[in-house]
């Protein structure tokens, strides 16, 4: 049986996992593509290259030269970049394209959202929403925040920023989600957190703290994602496979 060779950008969990379980199957070769800002990915995957590919044409380039037959964009919701770059080069290497993207979350009955567009905007906005915060948002954008030297923030990440990267004064916590509700209660608790900026990344790992937010009254400035391109997606690991199941059954 001639194998399918499929190049998944992973960029979320269940890219991850995704790409762990496409590796086990005896009719698809699967190729991880990391950007390498995670350091160690988990599960571990076998097959993986990290770092980019010089925008839309070197992606393109890839795809033609390593033989690709269908790529599968499983990165961040916030990582438009190379989403687009993604949906752009398969239909110039007339290759299949899917993208897997879990659902965004939606405020619930006490909630209390403050719906912003950008990073910069929620840095624009928070001086008049609370003075200790706990910024959910990853190590990137952390210099987005910098000139607030008047408030604290708690910053989570999984991996430390780089030493040169401009950051707020407070406090930094290295830690891998999924977090508990207790966890995220106790830690709200604990720093005497007035406010939370996040992603709306979606998912289960990180929503517990939208829960202890809603529990303690905190509200939370909710970085809306950013607008994609149209191109074919679902939300789940189980519809990608069935994706694949059917590419492979039109070989």
């Amino acid at each position: 049986m001639t194998k399918k060779r499929i190049l998944i950008l992973v960029g979320t969990t269940e890219g991850r996992h995704l790409a762990y379980q496409a590796s086990q199957r005896s009719d698809i070769e699967a190729i991880a593509s990391l950007a390498g800002r995670t350091r160690q990915p988990d599960p571990p995957i076998a097959n993986t290259r990290f770092g980019g590919f010089g925008g839309v044409s070197g992606l393109r380039d890839y795809l033609q030269e390593q033989g690709i037959e269908a790529l599968i964009d499983a990165t961040h919701p916030f990582a438009a970049q190379i989403s687009i770059h993604g949906v752009l080069a398969a239909r110039e290497a007339g290759v299949p394209h899917l993208r897997l993207s879990r659902p965004p979350w939606s405020p619930q009955p006490g909630d209390r959202w403050l719906d912003v567009s950008s990073n910069a905007e929620a840095a624009e906005r928070l001086p008049e929403v609370a003075q200790r915060v706990f910024l959910t948002i990853g190590r990137q954008e952390l210099a987005k925040f910098a000139s607030l030297q008047q408030l604290w923030f708690l910053m989570r990440m999984i991996d430390p920023p780089h030493e040169e990267t401009p950051i707020p004064p407070g406090k930094i916590l290295l830690a891998r989600g999924p977090f508990s509700l207790d966890e995220e209660r106790s830690l709200l608790q604990e720093y005497q957190i007035g406010a939370i900026v996040s992603k709306n990344s979606g998912g289960e790992a990180t929503y517990a703290k939208l829960v202890a937010a809603r529990e303690l009254g905190i509200p939370v400035v909710m970085v809306q994602r950013p607008t994609m391109p149209e191109m074919e997606t679902v939300s789940d690991i189980n519809q990608v496979l069935d994706w694949l199941d059917c590419l492979v059954g039109m070989s």
